[in-house]
C-alpha cells in the first residue's frame, strides 16, 4: 500500500514527468537569481527588465511547485500513519484535506506550466479609433478610454497618454496609450495577458446626445492592442529596422486647441519606417523631443507586433491559437444601452452590469477570453503532442 500512496501522492514532485519539466526551470531560475544579484546588470535598464520579467515568471512557478511538493510529503506521511493503523479520524479528515490541497495545487503547477503566449508578461500599447458612427463614435471611445484607465487602475498599472485627437464634442477621434505594470510581471499576470484580447470592433447602440428624436443608433469603436517593445528588442530584434537610414523624421507646428508651445514651434514629429510605410505621428508633448521619443516608442511596437504576425503567418495553422489570432476587424462586444447589457460574440459571455463595465469592471469578460484561450492552446498542445506520438 505504501509504494501505492506514493504513485498517488509523489509522481508530480518528485522524479517522472514532473521533475523533468522543472529541472531545467529551477536551473534557470537559479542562473537568472544570480545575474539579478550582480549590480552590473542594472546598468543596462533594458536587459535588467527583460531578466526580471523571466524571473518573475520562474518565480512563480518554483513556488507553485514547491507547495505541491510539501503538500505531497505531508500526505504521504499521512497516508503511511493511516497505513500503520495509528491514524484517527483527524487524521483521515486532515489526509482529505491534503489531497484536496494536492489536487488544487497541482492543477495550479499544470495552469503556470501550460503553453501560453511568451508576451503575456509584456505592457502594452492601447489605440482607440472612432469608426462608424461619427461624432457618437468619437464620445464612446473617450468613455472606452476611460474605461480601461479605471481597469488599469484597479490593477496597479501606470497609463499614459501618448498622442490623442479631440473630436468638437469632447470625444476622441482616436487616441494611443501605454498601460504598464508596476514591477516584473509574473506567468499570465501581465497587461497584455489581460487585455490582448480587447482589440477588434467594439459596437455601442444607445440614443447619441446629437439625437433629438430619441433614436437609438449603433456605432463602433476599434481597438488594437499591442504588446509593447522596448529597447532590448530595438537592439536583437529590430536593429535592421529601426536603422537611421530606414526612418524619415519630419517636424511640423502642432495644431490643436492651443496652449504652450501648442501652435507656437515645430515641436510635433512625425516619423516614416521607409521600408514598411508605417507613418508615426507625436504632438501632444511640449517638446520635440519628447514627441520623438513618443513616435520612436509606438513604431518600435508596430513593427514588433508586424514581425510576430508574419512569423504566425508562416506557421501552421493548427500551431495558432484561435482566439489569438482572430480577425481584428471582427466585431467581438456590444453595448446596449438601453437593455444595459454588455455582450462578448466570441466567448458567449453577457452581462446586464453595463455601467459597472463602463467604471472598469472588466474581469468577468477577461476571464471568460482567457479560459477560451487557455483552452485552445491546451488542446493545440495535445494535438501537437499525439502528432508527435505518431510521428515517434
Amino acid at each position: 500500500m505504501a509504494e501505492t500512496a506514493e504513485g498517488r501522492a509523489g509522481q508530480e514532485s518528485r522524479g517522472g514527468d514532473g521533475e523533468d519539466r522543472l529541472a531545467p526551470l529551477r536551473a534557470e531560475h537559479a542562473r537568472l537569481q544570480e545575474a539579478m544579484a550582480d549590480p552590473s546588470l542594472h546598468e543596462d535598464p533594458s536587459r535588467a527588465r527583460r531578466v526580471g520579467r523571466r524571473y518573475a515568471e520562474l518565480e512563480a512557478v518554483i513556488e507553485a511547485a514547491d507547495r505541491l511538493a510539501a503538500t505531497t510529503a505531508d500526505l504521504e506521511t499521512a497516508l503511511e500513519l493511516l497505513e500503520l493503523g495509528e491514524g484517527d479520524e483527524e487524521l483521515t479528515a486532515e489526509t482529505a484535506q491534503l489531497e484536496a490541497r494536492r489536487e488544487s495545487e497541482r492543477e495550479q503547477l499544470e495552469e503556470l506550466l501550460a503553453p501560453r503566449d511568451p508576451d503575456d508578461s509584456r505592457d502594452v500599447i492601447l489605440e482607440i479609433k472612432a469608426g462608424a458612427g461619427g461624432e457618437e463614435s468619437a464620445l464612446f471611445a473617450a468613455e472606452m478610454l476611460r474605461m480601461y484607465r479605471a481597469y488599469a487602475e484597479a490593477n496597479g498599472w501606470r497609463v499614459e497618454v501618448l498622442t490623442s485627437s479631440p473630436s468638437d464634442l469632447g470625444g476622441l477621434r482616436d487616441v494611443t496609450a501605454a498601460i504598464a505594470s508596476r514591477g516584473a510581471a509574473g506567468p499570465g499576470a501581465g497587461v497584455y495577458a489581460h487585455l490582448k484580447h480587447e482589440a477588434g470592433v467594439h459596437r455601442v447602440q444607445r440614443v447619441p446626445v446629437t439625437e433629438s428624436q430619441g433614436r437609438i443608433h449603433t456605432s463602433a469603436v476599434g481597438v488594437l492592442v499591442l504588446p509593447e517593445a522596448d529597447e532590448t528588442d530595438e537592439s536583437e530584434l529590430l536593429a535592421e529596422a529601426m536603422a537611421p537610414a530606414n526612418l524619415r523624421i519630419d517636424v511640423f507646428r502642432s495644431s490643436g486647441p492651443g496652449g504652450q508651445s501648442v501652435n507656437t514651434t515645430d515641436s510635433a514629429v512625425r516619423i516614416t519606417h521607409l521600408p514598411t510605410g508605417v507613418v508615426v505621428s507625436c504632438q501632444d508633448q511640449k517638446s520635440q523631443l519628447q514627441n520623438r521619443e513618443q513616435a520612436l516608442r509606438i513604431l518600435r511596437t508596430r513593427l514588433l507586433d508586424a514581425r510576430r504576425a508574419e512569423q504566425e503567418a508562416a506557421s501552421s495553422a493548427a500551431r495558432r491559437s484561435q482566439v489569438r489570432t482572430v480577425d481584428r476587424s471582427e466585431r467581438i462586444r456590444t453595448y446596449n444601452f438601453p437593455e444595459s447589457r454588455v455582450a462578448d460574440h466570441r466567448t458567449g459571455y453577457k452581462a446586464g452590469n453595463l455601467a459597472q463595465v463602463l467604471a472598469g469592471d472588466l474581469d468577468a469578460l477577461i476571464a471568460s477570453s482567457q479560459e477560451a484561450e487557455r483552452a485552445a492552446r491546451l488542446a493545440e498542445a495535445g494535438a501537437a503532442a499525439t502528432d508527435d506520438g505518431e510521428d515517434a
